[in-house]
């Protein structure tokens, strides 16, 4: 009797456990999609809460930081106008930290010219206090056969 109360309370917790865990999972991807919403509409305030003071931003043209990011953003040299995402993986590593890689098409304007590419997008966050905030963002080029491993 008491070895099966142990195994029940035991998948109590593994059950409670992984319904945790997919509630975050499920936040960090409601958090990407409102920060692809907010690049595309140049909303720097709601990114600038969003973007951890270290963050760092690697781009085909070149890897910054976040005041350049959001500089960029603003100024329109780079306007993310839309994001299809096509897969999202989540993989969290303790309670504080999460990567979330999409594969997306993005259509953007960059430097006077709209441009269509296929990427997979890793995103890097972190928990600060309450809040999640976003530590590194990379964009890698690949084909639009590309799939992610879950």
């Amino acid at each position: 009797m008491r070895i099966l109360l142990i195994g029940v309370c035991l998948l109590v917790m593994s059950v409670n456990s992984f319904a945790q865990n997919s509630k975050v999972e499920d936040e960090i991807i409601e958090l990407s999609k409102s920060k692809w919403d907010w690049m595309s509409e140049k909303n720097v305030e709601e990114l600038a809460v969003l973007f951890h003071d270290k963050s760092k931003f690697v781009h085909m043209s070149g890897s910054w930081k976040k005041k350049r990011e959001l500089e960029i953003i603003k100024s329109g040299s780079i306007w993310y106008q839309k994001t299809d995402v096509h897969d999202v993986a989540v993989e969290l590593f303790d309670n504080d930290t999460a990567i979330l890689w999409n594969r997306i098409t993005l259509l953007a304007h960059v430097r006077g010219t709209d441009v269509t590419n296929e990427f997979t997008v890793t995103e890097v966050y972190k928990k600060v206090g309450s809040a999640w905030k976003l530590l590194n963002l990379t964009f890698s080029k690949v084909r639009d056969t590309h799939k992610i491993e879950q």
